[in-house]
């Protein structure tokens, strides 16, 4: 699909695109370059009361449905779908339920779910973006780490530039995407591959590091460390490259959609993808 996420009510209009481009990558392997020690500039470990909504001075909560992308769920306010659970972890959760009668681009909602970002709290340029997260497994399901430019307000997406450090839909439980969006390569022409764990396992089974390190003109994706893409200007086709710049971060769990498609009788409700943290640290040069 070519359009941006666009939610009716909320601070934003972007979206992870449904579907990336396959691309021709290096095999998985260990990076071997020694880090330079880095300093922190963001850093949420979801510490707090079981059932307390997440840091606002962090993290602010973006409602409402997403006609473009054809998803199925309403993004809910507060916490009433994104809590901590007392164990330091931040939990959303997608729900088969509306008990607040929102209505959906299709109609009544079939199901909540939430989104959150840190536009206006904190952005970063260049450096190491990761989350340490257990996703949900369904058809439909589809979550998301990813980052927009700073200036999609002005500049419009595709633009603004997006980062998609991870993707999955419930149909193919042991694969997740990294992609790059930006003018002349949104959409379905968005540049990015695929990362699939070995012996047929599933990320639903056990927490996982995703992450990118960002530099200029560079951008690396990796799962638990092992590097798996890395995108230059060179991979554009001559198109811009608008990854200079800041960019500021967003978690969400998506329900249905072009991309993973609807929920089933097989999907399981509550999903919850649950984050144990999310980190920035200035780049290690």
């Amino acid at each position: 699909m070519g359009s941006p996420r666009l939610l009716r009510t909320c601070l934003l209009a972007a979206l992870p695109a449904a579907l990336v481009a396959a691309a021709a990558v290096a095999p998985a392997h260990a990076d071997p370059t020694p880090r330079a020690a880095a300093a922190v500039t963001f850093s949420d470990t979801f510490d707090g009361a079981a059932g307390s909504g997440v840091d606002t001075s962090k993290w602010q909560i973006e409602t409402g449905d997403n006609v473009n992308n054809h998803e199925r769920q309403y993004y809910t306010a507060g916490n009433d779908n994104a809590k901590l659970d007392g164990q330091g972890h931040l939990v959303i959760e997608a729900r088969r339920e509306n008990p607040g009668n929102y209505q959906c681009w299709y109609g009544r909602c079939e199901y909540t779910s939430a989104r959150l970002n840190t536009s206006g709290k904190f952005t970063a340029t260049y450096g190491h973006v990761e989350a340490r997260m257990k996703i949900p497994r369904g058809q439909g399901i589809w979550p998301a780490f990813w980052m927009l430019g700073n200036d999609i307000g002005s500049v419009g997406w595709p633009n603004s530039g997006e980062i998609d450090i991870m993707e999955n839909v419930g149909f193919e439980p042991g694969t997740v995407h990294g992609t790059l969006h930006g003018p002349g390569y949104s959409g379905s022409g968005g540049i990015g591959a695929g990362y699939t764990l070995p012996d047929g396992r599933a990320f639903a089974d056990d927490f996982h590091t995703f992450a990118v390190d960002w530099a200029p003109n560079k951008i690396t994706w990796s799962v638990d460390g092992t590097v798996y893409q890395t995108r230059t200007p060179a991979d554009l086709n001559g198109n811009a490259w608008v990854f200079d710049k800041p960019f500021f971060l967003i978690l969400n769990l998506a329900v249905g959609g072009y991309w993973p498609g609807d929920p089933d009788g097989s999907t399981p409700f509550p999903s919850q993808l649950v984050v144990d943290e999310v980190k920035v640290t200035t780049s290690d040069g």
